[in-house]
């Protein structure tokens, strides 16, 4: 079992950054790939962005590109998003996850989740 725990959450303003963490206990977190996903009231829970156990390979939502960077430090069992330049409608519950394998775009794929962490950017 992994369990994970998202924080870093809050209000900002549009334009503003926020940075989240996702730390991992249990088993080695580094075994696993990692994603980003968000959900905002009423819509699906939707990709944001993937990376790989070794932290090389990436793959980010069109929507997300260019403003939003994942990282990863399998030493400190800990998975990063740095979110710049933040739109209202980036505005949502934003859930930390992750399985065996390569990274995906599908929620269902990953194992484990975290509690999510709130987002919320004003205009």
């Amino acid at each position: 079992q992994v369990q994970l725990v998202e924080s870093g959450g809050g209000l900002v303003q549009a334009g503003g950054s926020l940075r989240l963490s996702c730390t991992a206990s249990g088993r080695t977190f580094g075994n696993y790939a990692g994603g980003w996903f968000r959900q905002a009231p009423g819509n699906e829970r939707e990709f944001v962005v993937g990376i790989g156990w070794t932290g090389i390979n990436t793959d980010y939502a069109d929507s997300v590109k260019g403003r939003f960077a994942i990282s990863r430090d399998n030493a400190k069992n800990t998975m990063y998003l740095q979110m710049n330049s933040l739109k209202p409608e980036d505005t949502a519950v934003y859930f930390c996850a992750a399985r065996s394998g390569r990274a995906t775009k599908t929620p269902g794929d990953y194992y484990y989740w975290g509690q999510g962490t709130q987002v919320t950017v004003s205009s």
